[in-house]
């Protein structure tokens, strides 16, 4: 009985010392990569609050290998804007790599202003998926060709 006792207050103290992820604005972040983009991170470029959706964090993600045939070189090695909930971003993040406050560039806000309009119209969404699984997701759509999935 007195193991079972032990046991409980370890897993208590274990969740109680749980510390959650604070980001802000221009964090470069390391992630749970697919295994061909062990270099990749992700930035953070802006955070919102919704309503409907809690917190949606907006990133870029660069060092990527996504086949891309509406490339010159075939590849595309950055998505410039992906929504994701706090809690999908949670599950990716591994360590914070640098935090520099840089502001995003006007590529990635206008892929930020084209998906407010959408979402504010109800047409666009947040992923709730991890990181890697937004970047497999997205090369299929790319190599596909459909754009809308």
């Amino acid at each position: 009985m007195k193991l079972y006792t032990f046991i409980a207050l370890l897993l208590l103290l274990s969740f109680s010392c749980t510390k959650k992820v604070e980001y802000s604005v221009g964090q470069e972040w390391n992630y749970k990569t697919r295994p061909t983009e062990k270099n990749s991170t992700l930035t953070i470029l802006k955070i919102e609050e919704y309503p409907e959706t809690g917190k949606v964090i907006h990133i870029s993600i660069s060092g990527l290998k996504i086949k891309d045939t509406t490339s010159t070189t075939g590849i595309a090695d950055k998505f410039t804007h992906i929504p994701i909930s706090e809690e999908a971003l949670d599950k990716s993040v591994t360590n914070l790599k640098s935090e520099t406050g840089k502001k995003p560039d006007s590529l990635e806000m206008d892929g930020y202003s084209y998906w407010k309009k959408e979402f504010d119209k109800g047409d666009a969404g947040i992923f709730t998926i991890p990181v890697s699984e937004i970047v497999g997701k997205m090369e299929k759509s790319i190599v596909a060709g459909d754009y809308t999935k």
